[in-house]
């Protein structure tokens, strides 16, 4: 059976809209490419991807002793991700990707069930090209700003746990606990938007990510 090209794989897997949704990224996802290019970062390391909960992630500052590159970019869904894999994932070859992205497919009104299928796609798109990498789902985060949201939020993320339970190279980062203070986001968490996070948000990231990768699961 003749081998179906990666690109043709994504434009299929990242749904009608592929062509549209990629206008809208293109000077960014420029950007994240010539900046690939010019630091002239090692492959095999840890390409962090997703929203802008990943974008403004200080990466040198969590994580000075790993090899992480930030491909994340702002206001993004998981079928981004897909659709720009190509591009800002695969030229790094990494060993393990982290994605953080859902929030706003949430918030567009996506239907839970699209957004887990959009994450297999994903899963998918990485697996064909980088049979061993390893990946890292965190959880859609509780906030402030879209509290309204959050039973939307832990259907997705119950639907998307399940499934990396069941795949080895899969693994699901909880960070929801971490951030409820009374059974409600806890506002110390974020920066003035109630959306995006304060430095204290990313400590519980980073501590959970860590934990996940030490476990090696």
């Amino acid at each position: 059976m003749k081998a179906i090209p990666l690109f043709a794989l994504i434009v299929v897997c990242a749904g009608a809209d592929f062509r549209s949704r990629e206008k809208t990224w293109e000077k960014e996802i420029q950007g994240i490419e010539a900046r690939i290019t010019k630091s002239d970062q090692p492959k095999g390391g840890i390409v962090f991807a997703g929203s802008s909960s990943t974008r403004l992630w200080d990466l040198k500052k969590s994580f000075p002793d790993w090899n992480a590159t930030n491909c994340g970019f702002g206001g993004s869904q998981i079928r981004d991700s897909s659709a720009f894999f190509a591009r800002i994932i695969l030229p790094l070859k990494p060993k393990a990707v982290v994605l953080y992205a859902g929030d706003n497919d949430v918030n567009s009104k996506r239907a839970p069930e699209m957004i887990y299928e959009d994450f297999i796609t994903f899963q998918n798109i990485l697996h064909a090209s980088l049979p061993e990498c390893q990946l890292y789902f965190i959880c859609i985060k509780p906030s402030v700003a879209r509290w309204n949201q959050f039973e939307t939020q832990s259907k997705v993320n119950l639907l998307i746990r399940e499934y990396c339970e069941k795949e080895p190279r899969l693994t699901y980062v909880d960070v929801v606990p971490g951030m409820l203070m009374d059974g409600k986001p806890d506002p110390n968490l974020f920066v003035k938007d109630g959306l995006h996070m304060s430095p204290k948000g990313y400590e519980i990231w980073t501590a959970k990510l860590r934990e996940a990768m030490k476990s090696g699961k």
